[in-house]
């Protein structure tokens, strides 16, 4: 699954970085979302299933390959 990043909706409230930091990060100037990696699978696909379900501002969604 290949994960999809609407920062212009980020709000910056870092749940997904809480929940996945092997694949998100927040930006050091807006505290934004950043990707790590843009495709996962297995046990990562669950826990970023979890932070897209857990984001604030639907900023993160998650598209089939």
């Amino acid at each position: 699954m290949r994960i999809v990043t609407d920062t212009a909706r980020c709000v910056g409230a870092g749940q997904c970085a809480l929940t996945e930091p092997s694949v998100f990060d927040q930006s050091d100037e807006d505290g934004t979302v950043v990707l790590l990696i843009d495709a996962v699978e297995g046990e990562t696909l669950a826990n970023v299933r979890e932070a897209v379900d857990l984001c604030p501002s639907q900023a993160l969604s998650l598209k089939e390959e």
